[in-house]
């Protein structure tokens, strides 16, 4: 019975050792809740920023890119990733949209040129040429005027460009339409024209060039 008594005092003691330290251990374990808790949310928030950069860089990539394009720069281009996927797939995209704009604002640029170039050389020919030289396009307006042109019909080359014939020289309406309408490439004829009280006869040749815009 001694010994009963003594295993009971015992088992008494120990449960009122650890009941003296439960508030201790429950302590202990929340710290460590709290503690396992904000590691779970900082590793969510930098997984979070970790996915945002990777989604978000390669579209400020583009909107960057897309803004040096808007200045008129068409030799930018967005480094491609791989590891992007889709992204890059985009980024190549737009590399090849923008290498298609050089090349046809290049090509525009080179027929400009050359259209700027005969232009200058077919002025500069009819500037010297003796005989009046009127050119029209297919909507009946003037396209070119040389110096001896101006003199017959009263008006300066730049009044009458892009002006339709029937308003700077009526006078030749009928020849142009019946070169028009004919199959001869040159209809010649006799007019009359009237300019500041002076009147003139001319002899005038109309030919067609068969062209989209004459």
């Amino acid at each position: 019975m001694v010994a009963q008594l003594q295993a009971t005092q015992a088992g008494v003691n120990q449960y009122a050792e650890l009941e003296a330290r439960r508030i201790g251990i429950q302590i202990a374990f929340a710290l460590m809740y709290t503690v396992i808790a904000l590691i779970v949310l900082l590793s969510a928030v930098w997984i979070g920023l970790q996915f945002r950069q990777l989604l978000v860089a390669p579209i400020r990539r583009l909107i960057g890119a897309a803004q040096v394009v808007a200045t008129g720069n068409l030799y930018v281009q967005v480094p491609i990733r791989r590891s992007e996927g889709d992204l890059a797939q985009l980024g190549e995209t737009f590399n090849k949209m923008t290498q298609e704009l050089r090349t046809q604002r290049d090509d525009i640029v080179r027929a400009r040129d050359l259209i700027d170039s005969r232009r200058r050389f077919t002025e500069a020919v009819l500037s010297g040429a003796s005989a009046g030289v009127i050119g029209i396009d297919a909507e009946s307006r003037i396209s070119i005027l040389n110096r001896s042109a101006e003199r017959l019909i009263g008006h300066l080359e730049a009044e009458a460009l892009h002006q339709p014939l029937a308003d700077i020289a009526p006078e030749l309406v009928d020849l142009v339409a019946t070169a028009r309408s004919g199959v001869q490439r040159l209809v010649q004829g006799q007019v009359t024209i009237n300019r500041n009280g002076r009147e003139r006869n001319l002899s005038v040749g109309v030919t067609s060039e068969q062209s989209s815009d004459r």
